[in-house]
């Protein structure tokens, strides 16, 4: 058996498809675990502020409380909608490019 045959076999073995990404794939300078990071501060500021206003409404909250946390809740999901909009924007803009 050749040498070359062997190492290409390992090789497909080791192969996945491309639509399966490596568990430890990190884009570039570690992209992947800030995108991740920011999603979770961002479930967290909205669990945050949904938790502030029950307590609110039950009297377990004083009401400046209640304000600060709906007011970075606003201010995380308007951040979430100017992020995506500038990705609408990119991705339109490929699309207008002459291939």
């Amino acid at each position: 058996m050749d040498v070359r045959t062997s190492f290409a076999a390992q090789t497909y073995a080791q192969a996945r498809p491309a639509t399966q990404p490596s568990p430890n794939a990190a884009g570039p300078a570690g992209t992947s675990g800030a995108f991740s990071a920011l999603v979770g501060s961002f479930a967290e500021t909205l669990r945050a502020g949904e938790e502030t206003a029950k307590a609110a409404m039950i009297g377990g909250a004083d009401p400046h409380a209640l304000v600060e946390a709906l007011a970075a809740s606003e201010l995380a999901v308007e951040t979430a909608v100017t992020l995506r909009d500038k990705v609408v924007e990119a991705y339109q803009e490929i699309l207008r490019m002459p291939v």
